[in-house]
C-alpha cells in the first residue's frame, strides 16, 4: 500500500530512514536530526508556525496540461513508477523532449490570483506553499537566470498581466493575511550544469546530476551559483517570505553522490534582510531543516519537534483530470490526527492548466472552511495534550481549555447519547463546541461520561463532535 493509500485509508505511517524519496514520496528526518535554532527570533517564528496549523500547498506548472505527475517522468531511473500515466506511444527520449516543450503551450489565461486567495482564506488556511520551481526547472517567476520561465519568450503567457505568477499569487495571498512559503527544488533537470550533456551517465537520467561534482568542480560551482542566484531573486524581490521550503533532499553534502550547494551560506545571506525566514531543507536534518515534513503520511506518534504533513486533497500533487477529492469527513480526520500529534497540515491542490482550481477542490475547501469557522478554536494555536490521538478521539489544548474531538468514521457510525471521553484529568465543565451548550458529565476512572443533547442524535453522524473541557 502506498503512502497516499495509507492516508486515504486513515492509517498512519512509521518513520522511514532508508532513502530520501521512494516512488516520488519523501520520507522525513528523525527527531534526533533536528537542531534547535539558537536565534531567539527563529524560535519565536517556530512557535508562530506551530500556531498556524493549516496551510494550502499548490503544485503547478506546464505539466498540468498533461495531467501527469510533476517532473518525475523525466528521470529514467524513476520511470518504473513515474511513467504509469504516460499512456501514449513514446520512448523515454521523446517523452523528455515533449515534456520540456510544454512551456510553449502553457497559457493559463483564466488565472485569477485574488479568487485563489479569497478561497484559501475562506477555507481557513493560514499560509501558502507554492511551487516556484519543481525538479523540471521551469520557473514560475520572472527570473533572469534562464529563459525556461513563465515570462520567457517561448511561453505564451509571458504577455499576460499576471505573467509573473509568483509575484501576483504571493501579493494576493498576503493581501488576505496568509503567510508565504516558497517551495523551491534544489535539483534542476533542465539546466545544463546539472543534467549536463555528454557526461559519463549519457542520456540515462536519474534524479541527481549527470556527473560527479568532485570530478567536475568547475561545472558544479556554476550550478551552485545558478541556484543561489535563483533563490536570492525570490528572497529579495518578491516581498516577505516566511518559509524557504526546499525539496530534492538528495541534493546534499552526502548520500549517493555528494552535492553540496552551500545552503547555509545562502540562508544566512537571505536572513540579513529577512531575519524571520524559516528554512525547511527537507529530509536533510541539521540547522537548516527548521521543521520536518512527512509526505502523504502522518507519524504514528506525536513528534517533539516542529513538523508539517503535506497531504493531497485529491490523489495527486499535480492536477489530474477527473481526480477524486477527499470528503470533509476524511479531511477532518486527517487534520485532527495531525494537529493532535503536534503538527501542521499542508493540504495540496493542483491548479488546472487554464489557471482555475478544480471544482471538486473548490467545493471541498469551502466545506472545510465552514467546519473551521465553527470548530477552529480546537485547531489554531493549540498544542499537544495527552492522550493525543486514540483513533476515535483527538485531543488538543489551549489556555485553560482542552478540546476533545470525537471523530466519526462514516455517515452511518452510531452517535451514542452517552459518550466516554478518555480524559482523566480534573475538569470544571464540559461544553459542546458550536452550541456552547453546557453538558452534564460524570468523572470515572476511565474518563468523562458526557450526555449529548437530543438535537445531536438524529440524522447521519457528523464528521465530528468537539467538546470544550474547562480545567
Amino acid at each position: 500500500m502506498s503512502s497516499s493509500e495509507l492516508v486515504q485509508a486513515g492509517v498512519t505511517a512509521p518513520e522511514q530512514e532508508t532513502e530520501e524519496v521512494h516512488n516520488g514520496v519523501h520520507n522525513y528526518s528523525s527527531e534526533e536530526e533536528w537542531v534547535k535554532p539558537e536565534d531567539p527570533l527563529l524560535l519565536e517564528r517556530l512557535e508562530w508556525f506551530k500556531d498556524q496549523k493549516l496551510g494550502i500547498m499548490m503544485h503547478w506548472g506546464p505539466y498540468s496540461q498533461l495531467g501527469v505527475v510533476e517532473s518525475w517522468a523525466l528521470s529514467d531511473e524513476d520511470g518504473d513508477w513515474s511513467r504509469d500515466g504516460i499512456d501514449w506511444d513514446v520512448d523515454g527520449e521523446e517523452l523528455k523532449r515533449q515534456y520540456f516543450g510544454l512551456n510553449k503551450t502553457f497559457n493559463p489565461v483564466r488565472l485569477q490570483p485574488d479568487q485563489w486567495a479569497e478561497l484559501a482564506a475562506e477555507g481557513g488556511f493560514k499560509y501558502l506553499i507554492f511551487t516556484t520551481k519543481h525538479h523540471d526547472g521551469f520557473c514560475m517567476w520572472d527570473t533572469k537566470t534562464t529563459d525556461y520561465r513563465i515570462t520567457g519568450p517561448d511561453t505564451p503567457f509571458h504577455t499576460h498581466k499576471y505573467a509573473d505568477i509568483c509575484k501576483n499569487v504571493f501579493d494576493a495571498f498576503r493581501d488576505k493575511g496568509l503567510a508565504i512559503a516558497a517551495y523551491f527544488s534544489k535539483a534542476d533537470w533542465h539546466t545544463p550544469t546539472y543534467w549536463a550533456p555528454g557526461m559519463e551517465r549519457g542520456t540515462h537520467t536519474w534524479r541527481g546530476p549527470s556527473y560527479d561534482p568532485k570530478q567536475h568542480p568547475e561545472l558544479w560551482e556554476q550550478f551552485v551559483q545558478f541556484t543561489h542566484e535563483q533563490m536570492m531573486e525570490l528572497l529579495s524581490k518578491y516581498g516577505r517570505i516566511d518559509v524557504l521550503w526546499l525539496d530534492a533532499g538528495w541534493v546534499r553534502d552526502g548520500g549517493r553522490v555528494p552535492q553540496d550547494i552551500r545552503l547555509g551560506e545562502l540562508v544566512d545571506r537571505a536572513r540579513r534582510t529577512q531575519p524571520w525566514l524559516l528554512s525547511a531543507d527537507r529530509t536533510v536534518g541539521g540547522p537548516y531543516e527548521n521543521y520536518v515534513t512527512p509526505e502523504q503520511s502522518i507519524p504514528d506518534r506525536p513528534l517533539s519537534v516542529p513538523w508539517e504533513s503535506c497531504i493531497t486533497l485529491g490523489t495527486s500533487f499535480s492536477f489530474r483530470y477527473e481526480d477524486r477529492y477527499k470528503t470533509l469527513r476524511q479531511i477532518v480526520r486527517i487534520l485532527m490526527e495531525v494537529v493532535s500529534k503536534g503538527g501542521n497540515l499542508a493540504l495540496n491542490v493542483g491548479p488546472q492548466p487554464d489557471g482555475r482550481l478544480p471544482e471538486g477542490a473548490v467545493a471541498a475547501i469551502k466545506e472545510l472552511g465552514g467546519w473551521m469557522r465553527t470548530y477552529g478554536e480546537a485547531v489554531y494555536g493549540t498544542r499537544i495534550c495527552a492522550p493525543c490521538f486514540t483513533g476515535s478521539f483527538a485531543f488538543t489544548q489551549k489556555g485553560d481549555c482542552v478540546y476533545a474531538t470525537r471523530l466519526y468514521e462514516t455517515d452511518q457510525t452510531p452517535v451514542a447519547e452517552e459518550l466516554l471521553i478518555p480524559y482523566t484529568e480534573p475538569v470544571t465543565g464540559v461544553e459542546l463546541l458550536g452550541t456552547d451548550e453546557s453538558l452534564p458529565f460524570e468523572r470515572t476512572p476511565e474518563g468523562l461520561k458526557v450526555r449529548l443533547p437530543e438535537s445531536e442524535l438524529s440524522g447521519q453522524a457528523p464528521a465530528a463532535h468537539v467538546f470544550r473541557l474547562r480545567k
